[in-house]
Parts: C-alpha cells; structure tokens; sequence
C-alpha cells in the first residue's frame, strides 16, 4: 500500500523569520470494517487487516482492496498529522 502525503497549510516567514511552517498529513487505511454477514443477519468482517491497492494510484483499481475485494471506504482510515519547520 502506499502511503499518501497531502500539504495542508504553508505559511510564508514573516519579516525577521526565515522559517515557514508545513503541515503535512498522511492517510493510512487500517482493517476492513464490512460487514459480510449482515444480509443472513449476523455479524462477520472478512479479516482484511490492511488496504491493498488493486491497482495503480489515480486508477479506479486503486480504490478496491486486492485482499477482501471491498471498497477503500469500508477501511479504517487513519490520518497521521506532522507539523513542522521547513527551512530554505
């Protein structure tokens, strides 16, 4: 799976500063969250413990699980938010 990085906020350095703040965020999705059984009325997910891309990034394969076959939706999302300094 490959991980996403997203520039969220870019502040420019004020008069004196010569450092800028970044904020980037990475989307990791977890375990499938489905579930299987709900049209015989019980409960069961599939046991998919992390999304696998199906296929390339900016393809519609990217948005299927190559493991449980779900969509990336029914995936916990995680985000992972890192502030930091950029220097120039």
């Amino acid at each position: 799976m490959r991980k996403r990085q997203v520039v969220l906020r870019r502040q420019e350095p004020s008069e004196g500063s010569t450092t800028s703040s970044l904020t980037v965020r990475t989307v990791r999705y977890a375990e499938c969250q489905k579930n299987h059984a709900a049209s015989i009325g019980g409960y069961a997910v599939d046991g998919c413990r992390e999304f696998m891309a199906s296929g390339e990034e900016g393809t519609a394969a990217a948005l299927t699980c190559a493991a449980c076959n779900c969509h990336r939706n029914d995936h916990r999302r995680e985000v992972e938010v890192d502030v930091g300094n950029e220097r120039p």
